[in-house]
This record gives structure tokens, C-alpha cells and sequence, in this order.
């Protein structure tokens, strides 16, 4: 009884340990989840500069709201999240000079969901950036 109670133990772990290396099934990204998703990652890593409103800090950060960066080209935008942005920059009549570190060490499905996020928040209104969108501009980077 030992030995058959003994033997399903180890096939019941074996069995969780195979499961843990399954990779989750890949699902269609749908803006609500991405902007969910993207949202923990705002908190995590953006609110502390760009401020919880998104307006950002007076010459320092900018704000993130109906900004052309924020609203422009995608693959813009990817690149500042990657490789971070140093420098005078004017964003809505406004000059700033802090710096954002780059943050490449988010995965592409983080960096996607966290531009979906802001660009579809605080009054933002645009379209919903893929992971797929990500990957390129990273290897572009070499990073």
C-alpha cells in the first residue's frame, strides 16, 4: 500500500512539473486585456515620473496626455519605451528635460500592453500595439 501510495505521488508531481512547462495557450490580443494587463505595468514602472493623471511633472516629465509621441507612430514610441529618451524634448508647447531610462528589460507582451494602455487612457484614443510590433523594433536595437 506504501509502495502504490508512493508511486502516485510521484506520478501526481511528475505530471505538475510537465504541466509548469507547457507553454499557456496564445490568445487573440483584444484591446480590453491588453489595457488591463498594461495598466500593472503603468504602476509598476511609469506612474512615479508621468504621475498618476498621466499629466507629468513641469520641465521635467511630460505628460502622456494627446501627446504626439503617445498618439504617433508606433515604432516611435516602441523605441523610447526600449531605449529610453535623454534630452530637451517639447510636448505640447512645453519643454522637458528629464530622463526616461530605457525599460527594455520588459517583454514585448508588457511593452504592448503598457503602450495600449496609455494610449487608450487619460483621454488618449488610438490603436492597440502587438508584442509582434514590439519584437522587430527590439532586434532593430540589438537589444
Amino acid at each position: 500500500m506504501k509502495k502504490f501510495l508512493l508511486v502516485n505521488f510521484i506520478v501526481a508531481m511528475a505530471s505538475a512539473v510537465c504541466l509548469s512547462f507547457v507553454p499557456a495557450k496564445t490568445e487573440q490580443p483584444t484591446l480590453e486585456a491588453s489595457i488591463k494587463r498594461g495598466e500593472i505595468v503603468f504602476k509598476a514602472y511609469c506612474l512615479a515620473c508621468h504621475q498618476a493623471n498621466a499629466a507629468g511633472v513641469p520641465n521635467l516629465y511630460p505628460p502622456l496626455i494627446k501627446n504626439t509621441y503617445v498618439l504617433g507612430e508606433k515604432k516611435a514610441l516602441i523605441t523610447i519605451i526600449l531605449k529610453g529618451l535623454m534630452g530637451e524634448i517639447e510636448v505640447n508647447g512645453a519643454t522637458y528635460n528629464g530622463m526616461m531610462p530605457p525599460h527594455n528589460f520588459l517583454n514585448d507582451q508588457q511593452v504592448a500592453d503598457v503602450l495600449t494602455y496609455v494610449r487608450n487612457s487619460f483621454g488618449n484614443k488610438a490603436a492597440l500595439i502587438k508584442p509582434a510590433e514590439v519584437k522587430p523594433v527590439r532586434v532593430k536595437l540589438k537589444l
